[in-house]
């Protein structure tokens, strides 16, 4: 089961078989109602995937993988999605993984790929800076070297579960005098090591997803760089290269239109069903050919990658259309709940008196919808895809 094969659809029913069975009831629950998993239930469900060699299917056999294919890859995350599976922490399994078994050495490979592959190691990305968010080039937080350490000192923001991480992978300037690129390293950090600082970020939702992470003197060894020195900026674009063809969210958009369509049929306005109004159809039918669309022009990526073509910039559209469109799911859902959808997560969860909604899609519809703005900011945001389509792609 799960291995190498040419027979998509009953792969893909396998993988529906596979987490309707094992994912815990408590989790389902949770996510389906779009409120924030734990830690803890999510290292349970990925120490259940890695039993079963589930977790990093996409990486290489001799790392704990299957080698799965790209289009395998897609099915998994749609299934996990549609089945309502908590999101995988992609920058453990699908950024930093892949990035060390491509481009770590044997000591680094051996220390790390091995303890992420069992589910139970966390990362947080340290790439954006207070006055370097989408223009990495401009990095500022240094690295001076002091015999075999570097020294760090700086700050990164935008850091997803930095409260939770046990280790962080970071971008960092190891020489001021030449041009942006050229010295910037990629350096691997304890994030229980003497001088670090993380601050939550508290969102309009009521969750913490974001954090701010202070480096006061930190040391990491000069072994724990990965790559040559001044050299980082290479391995950052590959990383996010494989990052704009996942965030395109596939699954994550098919989720959110289950959601949407659930509330437009157990809501009513006027004695008539909120799925049945004009407004409603209309909308849920523009969302869902858009989602079509980008469906259709993933694949075409996906047929590419699958064929050993490199992406080139154009990819960044899936990034662009997969982000804004889950805003859309999000605000119709709230739309179609009316004034259900005004209790903020923290009413729901915390039971504040005087909040009693119908249930948690509406007591949480706010504050997905809020959190729902990032996405077209995260990873690049929208301004800056328009940016690198009309230079790179058009000639602009």
């Amino acid at each position: 089961m799960f291995e190498a094969t040419e027979d998509l659809a009953g792969f893909r029913q396998d993988l529906r078989r596979f987490v309707r069975q094992h994912l815990p009831d408590e989790l389902r629950q949770s996510v389906r109602q779009g409120q924030q998993p734990t830690r803890e239930q999510q290292t349970r469900w990925h120490e259940l995937l890695a039993a079963q060699g589930l977790l990093v299917p996409h990486w290489p056999a001799k790392w704990g993988g299957r080698g799965w294919s790209v289009p395998q890859q897609m099915i998994y995350d749609e299934e996990m999605a549609l089945g309502d599976a908590p999101e995988l922490n992609s920058v453990t399994f699908d950024m930093i993984g892949p990035v060390l078994a491509r481009y770590g050495n044997p000591e680094q490979q051996q220390r790390f790929l091995p303890a992420i592959a069992s589910g139970r190691q966390w990362w947080c990305q340290g790439y954006s800076e207070p006055n370097a968010g989408s223009d990495l080039a401009s990095v500022a937080t240094r690295a001076e070297r002091d015999g075999d350490d570097y020294v760090i000192n700086g700050a990164k923001i935008w850091t997803s579960y930095a409260q939770y991480a046990d280790w962080i992978f970071a971008l960092v300037r190891t020489d001021r005098e030449v041009k942006p690129q050229a010295g910037i390293s990629f350096v691997l950090i304890d994030m229980k090591a003497p001088g670090i600082t993380v601050r939550p970020i508290v969102g309009i939702h009521g969750w913490v997803v974001f954090n701010e992470v202070f480096f006061d003197n930190v040391r990491t060894p000069v072994t724990l760089r990965v790559g040559e020195e001044n050299q980082g900026w290479t391995l950052a674009k590959s990383l996010l290269e494989f990052e704009r063809l996942k965030l395109a969210r596939i699954g994550e958009n098919k989720r959110r239109m289950a959601r949407a369509r659930e509330v437009g049929l157990t809501r009513t306005r006027g004695g008539r069903r909120v799925a049945d109004l004009p407004w409603f159809r209309e909308r849920f039918a523009e969302l869902h050919a858009r989602l079509i669309a980008l469906e259709a022009n993933a694949g075409r990526f996906v047929a590419r990658q699958a064929a050993g073509e490199k992406l080139g910039a154009e990819v960044s559209m899936l990034k662009m259309r997969g982000s804004r469109l889950i805003q859309l799911w999000e605000e119709l859902t709230v739309d179609a709940l009316g004034a259900e959808a005004m209790p903020l997560a923290q009413d729901w969860l915390l039971g504040t008196p005087g909040a009693a909604p119908r249930d948690a899609l509406a007591g949480t519809a706010s504050s997905r919808r809020f959190l729902g703005r990032g996405y077209t900011i995260a990873g690049g945001s929208s301004e800056i895809q328009h940016n690198i389509l009309a230079k790179q792609v058009l000639g602009l």
